[in-house]
């Protein structure tokens, strides 16, 4: 991500204080976004904010929703140098593998933007669905489609579909949060990278209900 607007232009103030609370949040996480800090980086007066956000929660569901992109883009990235040649149901296969990964290094190098990403969010209460803002949020939503992609190229039978969105995150979030914040963070980088692919591949077996590869086309 390209550094925060430090100057703005009238009409800019908002994207300039989100670019700085992205900024705070990297290196400090969601406690260290404040409206105050945010102006003063910018160069205006507190009061200034309050034009464009309510208070400090305001920004900080802005700045999360940008931490979340992030992350939606660092998977996408991985996601898309899935190998060619593979069968269909093997490629959607590892486009999950690649979803988990790339989930748990964001966590692991973008520390800070890991834990504004989920720190503010809301679960619709009819189907589930973690939201922001009542959109769902973008990790989730890629989550979500790479499941349904697995069902049309058949490497996840249809009946195993509702709510596999909920075993595979549960897992990788949960790794990611101890990789981060827990004992693991102490162990070398190779043991953490072999853990977290355990992980994933014990995410994927879950879900699927079996540990075979699919049938080569």
């Amino acid at each position: 991500m390209t550094s925060p607007v430090r100057t703005y232009h009238h009409g800019d103030l908002r994207h300039a204080l989100i670019g700085e609370g992205l900024q705070l949040a990297r290196t400090g996480g969601p406690a260290a976004v404040t409206l105050r800090e945010a102006t003063r980086a910018v160069g205006v007066s507190p009061n200034a904010a309050y034009r464009h956000f309510a208070d400090r929660d305001a920004l900080v569901r802005a700045v999360a929703r940008e931490a979340q992109l992030a992350l939606a883009a660092a998977i996408t990235s991985r996601v898309e140098s899935t190998p060619a040649g593979l069968s269909p149901a093997a490629a959607a296969i590892e486009r999950l593998r690649r979803v988990g990964l790339a989930y748990i290094d964001f966590a692991r190098t973008e520390r800070g933007w890991f834990e504004t990403a989920f720190f503010t969010q809301d679960t619709d209460a009819n189907d589930g669905i973690v939201t922001l803002d009542d959109e769902i949020v973008a990790p989730f939503r890629l989550l979500m489609d790479t499941l349904d992609a697995m069902v049309e190229a058949g490497a996840l039978s249809r009946d195993r579909r509702p709510y596999a969105e909920w075993a595979c995150w549960s897992a990788v979030h949960g790794f990611a949060d101890i990789a981060v914040h827990g004992p693991v963070r102490w162990q070398p980088a190779s043991v953490i990278d072999a853990l977290a692919a355990s992980v994933v591949e014990s995410a994927i077996t879950g879900v699927r209900g079996t540990p075979d590869a699919p049938a080569a086309d």
